[in-house]
């Protein structure tokens, strides 16, 4: 035996004699490392000329440790062990995300001025928001939540129901300084703020719908502006450019803000009493921790 050399022991000189020491074999040894046998044979030669002490017995079909090499083996096995938590402890993760889709109003009305108060509660988690009015298929497009506003029949059979929806007129406070709204038909002589709905999908968000609830017989000429995108006629209303269908809870915040407010004290409320706003989340992510832990906020700010 050589005389030991004052060197740095190489980590891959450790982890070979580990393996070798556990297993009792060079041949087992080098298929847990991905190396060739005489490679970790030449690892553990190289150990021992660097320490200066014999680590194996070297029979014709087996290992045996000397009491040297199996007093190291113990100590080398813990300090792995302690590197290995260690590096567990600083190593970089990926962050986790959350992927979730809804409408487009959803999303603009409801959830992204929420979603700050997510950000503070989980800054570790990422969330990818996709809004479409289109229902997404969660297992094919890689969806973890979906929050769906349709029929119970549509939502599925592990939809959760958040909350329903009303409706009523809204409208800025600037829009109404100067004028005295006694009743329905001095509100439908403001600019009347409509939403595109040709296929008759969302009747409850028409004047007309809300003008037969009301009892009262909508003006043939009435100036205003017609969107595709619900939260367009908001955005629209809260500029002061005319009166709209409110949909509660979408516009709830802006309420409380005294960005939008009821025109009517006693307006005719209408509903949709088949549709709701529910919680689907993917069953392939159930199980994950950060799409749990969004679930569980969205079911505390519905709470709230």
């Amino acid at each position: 035996m050589s005389k030991p050399r004052d060197l740095p022991i190489s980590l891959d000189l450790l982890r070979g004699f580990e393996a070798a020491a556990r297993r009792l074999s060079f041949t087992a040894a080098a298929g847990e490392l991905f190396l060739t046998q005489s490679a970790v044979s030449r690892q553990v030669q190289q150990l021992e000329e660097q320490l200066g002490v014999k680590l194996f017995e070297r029979r014709t079909r087996a290992l045996a440790l000397t009491p040297a090499g199996a007093l190291y083996a113990r100590e080398v096995a813990r300090a792995l062990d302690q590197v290995r938590e260690a590096t567990a402890l600083v190593r970089a993760r990926p962050t986790p995300v959350v992927r979730v889709t809804c409408s487009v109003s959803f999303a603009a009305l409801w959830l992204v001025p929420r979603l700050a108060q997510f950000r503070a509660a989980q800054p570790e988690i990422a969330v990818h928001l996709a809004a479409d009015n289109a229902i997404a298929s969660l297992e094919r497009q890689a969806v973890d939540v979906a929050i769906r506003y349709c029929a119970p029949a549509r939502a599925g059979a592990e939809a959760e129901r958040l909350f329903g929806e009303q409706v009523a007129p809204v409208c800025s406070p600037a829009l109404l300084k100067g004028r005295r709204i006694r009743g329905a038909h001095d509100l439908l002589q403001l600019p009347l703020l409509e939403l595109v709905d040709p296929n008759g999908a969302a009747p409850w968000l028409q004047w007309k719908v809300w003008c037969e609830v009301a009892q009262v017989e909508r003006p043939r000429e009435s100036v205003g502006f017609v969107f595709s995108q619900y939260d367009q006629v908001i955005q629209a209303v809260v500029a002061g450019q005319g009166v709209a269908i409110g949909r509660f809870p979408l516009v709830d915040r802006l309420l409380a803000a005294r960005q939008l407010v009821l025109p009517l004290k006693r307006a005719a409320v209408t509903t949709d009493q088949g549709r709701a706003y529910w919680l689907i989340v993917a069953a392939a992510a159930r199980k994950r921790p950060e799409v749990r832990a969004f679930a569980d906020w969205l079911r505390a700010e519905v709470a709230r």
